[in-house]
């Protein structure tokens, strides 16, 4: 079957497909019929609408929720800054840690574990465009936690969506609206607002995170593929009702706001929606699941028709931020360089490895848990070993990429790099160029005399 096998079980339920008006009860009978905001609605409980996009966005972009709850979200003490001066995912504020625009190719190290921190504080701004006060543009994160969230604690990004990518290890979420279970090779997108505590069922994981600080992800569209292949839609997966009653304990409630941490106290627990109806909400998907397509004739199509999930501009097909991964496939063009051919792009390339080798990078530099930037107009494609031995090898069906796992963010944006990402880390291979592209030498033969 077209799914990853993990080792990991599954012990939560779901409902499929995306964007789908989704409704869930984990008492039945606590939904209301027909109406949203009943005079009184069922077992007592109070009805909170969570709205992802203005009230009069057009009907197939918005996103709003209802949800039923024991209390009301606004139940808390005023939100005051919190570790203010060493928390901050927006270091353009900062003039010590300012936003580097840079043409050279990145490549970076594997990310270390760190078992020292949660979720929370695992958060590292690699790169990133835009203003999330402006809701405009992305940030493109590592994360890297060893331990679980205080119990009595709770996470939201005002900022924007995130898209979790997770390399190693095991998440275990539970949102307000239900819970998921994350493995490697799956993804998470957790919508902007929506409060969740991890916990890490495995111990330390790493991965990565794109946060979309303008729109929501949406579908590829299809054009001439016609109406199914890539991510189709029954495969991404929302999570059921499930609650909690206390209203006794306190509780630390995290905000993430213009990329500073933010804390409030209230005495009873987020986890008290009992019922929810609507098209805001967290899921998953299987990257296993994704169906492949490329060329059966010849030359290498665009990268584009491995895209999974997309976040367009104001300019249709030009994308804030594409998620692409590069699965195992197989490769049949005939009299064809197969590998990604050599590239400058008006879009900036962020890519990772979640496991195995990526087939165009097969010189060692690019390892699970790395990653590299390749900037708008920057130069890259394969390296010297790839190109070589592609330009060589007999031309029969292969399949590529087994037990591997590649992706990328792209975006129209020109993405700047962090202090962190750039020199704290000590991650940045300092001879990428020169171990990848400087060793191709020049083929060029003028033809003879005729």
């Amino acid at each position: 079957m077209p799914s990853s096998q993990f080792a990991h079980k599954e012990k939560y339920r779901y409902m499929n497909g995306f964007n789908s008006y989704h409704e869930s009860e984990a008492i039945e009978g606590a939904l209301p019929i027909g109406a949203n905001s009943p005079q009184k609605p069922p077992y007592g409980l109070y009805a909170e609408k969570l709205s992802g996009t203005a009230f009069t966005a057009p009907r197939h972009e918005n996103q709003q929720t209802w949800l039923y709850r024991i209390l009301p979200s606004c139940g808390h003490s005023n939100f005051e800054p919190r570790e203010s001066p060493t928390y901050n995912t927006n270091p353009e504020n900062k003039p010590y840690g300012k936003i580097h625009h840079i043409p050279n190719q990145l490549r970076w190290d594997p990310f270390d574990l760190d078992e020292t921190v949660d979720w929370v504080h695992s958060l590292h701004l690699v790169a990133g465009a835009g203003d999330p006060t402006m809701k405009t543009g992305l940030g493109i994160y590592i994360f890297a936690a060893g331990r679980n969230m205080d119990a009595q604690e709770a996470f939201y990004s005002a900022d924007g969506d995130f898209l979790i990518v997770l390399q190693h290890g095991v998440l275990d979420i539970r949102t307000e609206l239900g819970r998921i279970l994350i493995r490697p090779n799956e993804i998470c997108v957790i919508p902007r607002g929506i409060k969740y505590r991890v916990t890490l069922p495995e111990g330390p994981v790493r991965g990565y995170i794109l946060e979309l600080y303008q729109g929501h992800f949406q579908l590829p569209e299809l054009g001439p593929i016609g109406s199914n292949c890539l991510a189709n839609a029954r495969d991404f997966q929302a999570p059921v009702a499930d609650f909690d009653e206390d209203i006794e304990t306190e509780w630390h409630i995290l905000s993430k706001f213009a990329g500073h941490l933010f804390q409030a106290k209230q005495t009873h627990t987020p986890f008290d929606v009992v019922a929810w109806h609507g098209l805001y909400y967290p899921y998953k998907y299987d990257l296993g699941r994704f169906n492949t397509i490329g060329s059966v004739s010849f030359d290498h199509p665009d990268p584009s028709i491995y895209t999974v999930l997309t976040a367009q501009s104001d300019h249709p097909g030009t994308a804030v931020a594409d998620f692409v991964i590069f699965p195992p496939r197989w490769l049949v063009a005939e009299d064809t360089f197969r590998p990604p051919w050599y590239h400058r792009n008006t879009m900036s390339e962020f890519m990772g490895l979640i496991h195995g080798q990526y087939d165009a990078k097969t010189g060692g530099g690019f390892q699970p848990a790395g990653a590299s930037l390749h900037n708008v107009m920057s130069g890259h494609g394969p390296d010297a070993a790839t190109h070589e031995k592609a330009s060589n090898v007999d031309l029969k069906p292969n399949k590529v990429g087994e037990s591997s796992m590649a992706f990328m963010f792209e975006s129209c944006l020109m993405v700047g790099v962090t202090e962190w990402g750039l020199k704290k880390c000590k991650k940045v291979q300092e001879d990428y160029n020169a171990e990848s592209w400087e060793p191709l030498k020049p083929h060029f033969r003028r033809p003879g005399p005729k």
